[in-house]
Order: C-alpha cells, then sequence, then structure tokens
C-alpha cells in the first residue's frame, strides 16, 4: 500500500510539475495589438484620452499601482509611511532605476513631476496635488505635506498620474518639448518608432529595473481604421488584444464563443467611466435648467445600455459611479417621458412651430468609432421627437479634444473616469474654479454653484468617511436635480484577447497596466 502510495505521488507531483512547466512564462515574443482611434500623441499628463493611455502606460510608470480592490502596492516607491494626523506621505524610492535614456531616476523627478509638470498639464492632478507640498529628503526619498488631510492622496498616484524625467523637462515649454515625439520613460517598454496612420511600436527595456522582466521582446499598436477588420484581425489571430473602442461591441459576443480568444471585464475598476453629453451652460437654451431637465427625459437611458452598448452598461443616475463607496441612489429620475419633456420646453415658452420645431442646437460627437456615431444619431432621434432639432458636428480626435478644451461647443459627448472617491475624479467637472479654458476634462461646461462647491471642498478634505457619505450625498442630489451635464450610462469595456497571451488584466488599471509580466504561449 506505502509503494502504491509513493507512486501515485510521484505521477501527482509529475502532473503538477508538467502543469507548472506548461505555465511557465515564456520570454520573447511580438504582442499585437488593435489601437483605435490612432491617439494624438502619447506624452503621459499632456494626452490623456483612452487610446493614448495604452502605450503611455507601458513607456511610464508611477509610484504605486492598485490591485481590483484599489488598495496601493508598491511600483516605484518601495515603501511608505503616512503620519497619523493624515499630513505627511513618505515615499521610499526604489534606487535601480534609471531612465531610457540612462540617467538615474532620483527623487528629484518625483518632486519635478509631482510639483510642477503635472500641476500644469493635467487637470485632475492638479486639483489634487496643489494641496501639497512636495520636497526631497535625500535621493530616494520625498515628502508629501498638506496643509489639511486628503484622504484619497494615496489613490492618486494611478496611470494618469506618472513619473516624467526632470532632467529633460524642467525650465522647458512642457507641451512643445521635442521629446514628446519620442517619451523617454522608466517602464518595461521603450518608445521606438510611430509611423503615422500605421503603428506605434515599443521595444523591450533590456535595462528595466525588475529583473527578468518583461517578457515580451516588443508591442505593436497598430491603427486599423475599420471595425470589421479589427475584429477579423482577432477572429483569424494577427491582433492578440483589442479592448474599449477596438470593437464594436456587438461584436464581442461572437469573438467570445471562439475557442481561442477570451473576454473579461475586469480592469477598470480604477475609471469607473461614465458616457454623459456635456453642454456649454454660457450659451441659452443650455443656461436654463428646464432645458436640460426636458432633454434628459426625452432621453431613453436603457435604449443606450441595450442597444447602443450591448450590454457592456449601466444606466448612470448621476454624477458619481455606482460602484463607488460614496454613491447615492436616491436622487431624482429621469426614465423616459416625454410628455414631461415637452411640458418643461412649453414652460420656457419654446413652442413648436408649424413643423414641430422648437429650436435647433448642435452637438460634438465623440469621434472614437461607430459606436459612437449611433449614439450621437440616437440623440438626434431623440430629442427630434420633442422638438429639439440636433445638428451632428464631425471630428476627428485632435479637433474634438480642442474644441472641448476651448469651449467651442453647444454640446459634446464623451465618457469621463470618475474614478472610485469623487474629490479625484468627479468634483474637477462642476467645480467653478476648475473652469480652465484651454485645458481638457475641467468644468468646460461652466457650471458654477457655491453650494456644490462648498460639498465637494468639505468633503475633500474630512477625514470621517461617514460625513464625506452624507457630503457627496447632497452634492449628487443637487447636481442631478440641476441637470448639469446629461449622464447616460456606465460604461463595462470588454477586452478581448487571445488565450495565448497571458498575465492580461492584473489590477484595476486592466489593459492599462505595464504589461511588463505580459507573456505570450507558442
Amino acid at each position: 500500500m506505502k509503494s502504491l502510495m509513493s507512486f501515485a505521488l510521484a505521477i501527482f507531483m509529475g502532473m503538477a510539475s508538467l502543469a507548472m512547466a506548461e505555465e511557465a512564462p515564456r520570454r520573447g515574443g511580438t504582442l499585437q495589438s488593435v489601437l483605435w482611434p490612432e491617439p494624438p500623441g502619447i506624452m503621459t499628463g499632456i494626452y490623456t484620452q483612452s487610446s493614448a493611455l495604452l502605450p503611455t502606460t507601458k513607456i511610464f510608470e508611477s509610484l504605486l499601482t492598485y490591485d481590483f480592490n484599489l488598495n496601493p502596492h508598491p511600483n516605484l516607491a518601495e515603501s511608505w509611511e503616512i503620519s497619523p494626523d493624515g499630513l505627511k506621505y513618505t515615499f521610499k524610492l526604489r534606487e535601480n532605476v534609471r531612465w531610457h535614456d540612462g540617467e538615474a531616476f532620483t527623487a528629484d523627478d518625483v518632486v519635478f513631476t509631482y510639483g510642477d509638470y503635472l500641476i500644469e498639464v493635467h487637470p485632475r492632478a492638479r486639483a489634487v496635488f496643489e494641496r501639497a507640498q512636495v520636497s526631497k529628503l535625500d535621493d530616494h526619498t520625498v515628502v508629501f505635506e498638506l496643509k489639511e488631510p486628503f484622504a484619497p492622496l494615496i489613490r492618486s498616484f494611478d496611470l494618469c498620474c506618472l513619473i516624467v524625467p526632470e532632467h529633460l523637462y524642467k525650465g522647458t515649454d512642457f507641451r512643445k518639448n521635442p521629446n514628446n515625439l519620442a517619451p523617454i520613460g522608466t517602464g518595461p517598454f521603450k518608445f521606438d518608432e510611430w509611423k503615422r496612420g500605421e503603428y506605434i511600436h515599443l521595444a523591450r527595456n533590456d535595462d528595466y529595473w525588475r529583473d527578468g522582466l518583461p517578457y515580451l521582446d516588443d508591442i505593436y499598436y497598430r491603427f486599423v481604421p475599420d471595425a470589421a477588420s479589427r475584429a477579423l484581425a482577432l477572429e483569424t489571430g494577427q491582433m492578440h488584444i483589442a479592448t474599449q473602442n477596438d470593437l464594436e461591441l456587438f461584436d464581442v459576443d461572437r469573438l467570445s464563443k471562439l475557442p481561442h480568444l477570451d473576454v473579461t471585464t475586469k480592469g477598470w475598476e480604477w475609471g469607473s467611466p461614465i458616457v454623459w453629453i456635456e453642454m456649454n451652460l454660457r450659451k441659452e437654451p443650455f443656461s436654463d435648467k428646464r432645458f436640460r431637465q426636458a432633454m434628459m427625459y426625452a432621453l431613453d437611458q436603457n435604449y443606450f445600455r441595450d442597444v447602443i452598448f450591448q450590454g457592456y452598461a449601466k444606466v448612470a443616475t448621476g454624477p458619481v459611479h455606482s460602484a463607488s463607496p460614496f454613491y447615492e441612489p436616491d436622487v431624482p429620475a429621469y426614465r423616459q417621458d416625454l410628455k414631461k419633456a415637452e411640458a418643461l420646453l412649453d414652460e420656457m415658452g419654446l413652442k413648436p412651430d408649424a413643423d414641430g420645431k422648437r429650436t435647433t442646437i448642435k452637438l460634438l460627437g465623440l469621434p472614437y468609432g461607430e459606436m459612437w456615431n449611433r449614439s450621437a444619431e440616437y440623440t438626434r432621434q431623440a430629442l427630434r421627437k420633442v422638438g429639439i432639432e440636433v445638428i451632428l458636428e464631425p471630428s476627428d480626435p485632435a479637433g474634438w479634444a480642442t474644441r472641448t478644451r476651448n469651449w467651442d461647443f453647444e454640446m459634446t459627448m464623451y465618457f469621463l473616469t470618475t474614478m472610485g472617491d469623487p474629490a479625484l475624479g468627479v468634483s474637477r467637472t462642476f467645480l467653478s474654479d476648475n473652469r480652465k479654458q484651454g485645458v481638457l476634462f475641467t468644468n468646460h461646461a461652466g457650471y458654477a454653484n457655491p453650494e456644490v462647491d462648498a460639498l465637494f471642498n468639505k468633503a475633500a478634505v474630512s477625514v470621517d468617511e461617514e460625513e464625506r457619505k452624507q457630503l457627496y450625498s447632497q452634492v449628487q442630489k443637487i447636481l442631478v436635480d440641476d441637470a448639469a451635464v446629461l449622464w447616460l450610462v456606465e460604461l463595462v469595456w470588454p477586452t478581448v484577447y487571445n488565450k495565448k497571451l497571458h498575465n492580461v488584466v492584473t489590477g484595476a488599471s486592466g489593459p492599462n497596466s505595464s504589461f511588463a509580466d505580459a507573456w505570450l504561449a507558442e
């Protein structure tokens, strides 16, 4: 019996060893990724559109990374301490890190990035890091000192707040720096080439600080304009991965049934994206709350969820994502009701003419593919039913960004990462002191409400979790009643990938992670 058990154990151990050998990461290989649309640039902080982040996060890194529950983990910071009063954050940096040009990574780079660079170029980072004084204790220790507590700070070192080289950017015009065309980071992959209209090529960083990584030799991000061709490239194995706007969502279920492909919706916990239509409240009739409410009643959010986004979405009820611990469900509801919409328009004096038309407005659509074109077209059809004629304005990614940040729109459609904490990703859209013309993803609409400002500011510095929930509950009720923007749906992005590709989604940033430990089986 003993020898039989030993024999069985030997077989089991042999099978386990074989399984482990089969799962051992393989070095080498070229990852082929779809990327659409082609981004206007990939310099971190300056270009924050979704298509820019995918390659950017392979080149640059931050102090921390986050798991699916948004708990922080070491990255360029190997450890950190937070003072009992919540006013001092001390980070110990890794000592064996080099920039892609060979220069050493030091505390100077961190102080410059969070104390200067991001303050100027990044709207959300500015709202966070203006609260802190960043200083250097020694070459590998930095301190963030706050005048008042700001609990969300530890969750602020995300993929939009990546560190840049001081020696290449200090004293320059950040947006015109020639290094923006060939970014230099500390990440597992180096920028190699951008062939406009075709691809971005990243090559392995052989001097990466994590021993033995990355596994991949290189990554190609290929621009394929036609949605059907992008799906076909995955189907035939020419491409290994696609996510976000890369695929038409009606293709995802079909692709998920193919034996060589897998699908996951994990990895967007950090962003909590919400689709909405922003209105320029400086202009009539958008300045009238009744007009905004009428449009909310005219739109069918279920149609966006079920038809346009193919179920990869959830009806949005306000500015805070339902996954957030600060979400307030008890807000005014805008379920489609054409009679309510018409009554509000009548009350405003916008009576229909002989053709049933009350007014004409313009919508700047998001130029990220057919899904967004259908969203804009449905909006036009839905508002026409209550006498609002919509003129659709086409654009390209760079043009959309330029017009939106310069307030050159009547209505503009997009999706925004709202983060898990309203102080990080929500308040920037509504705070009156964040009306920054020329800066993307700020308060483009021109919304201003002193009560909302006070609630957001008080909640940001409170250290009492229950008090913060109550404050954010109040602010959500006000903003939803004001119809400050037209909330549509919360996005649930699918990532479709070849089963040969391993370690695709390992944390809250999903396919926007560094891919240092991603690998391809033969």
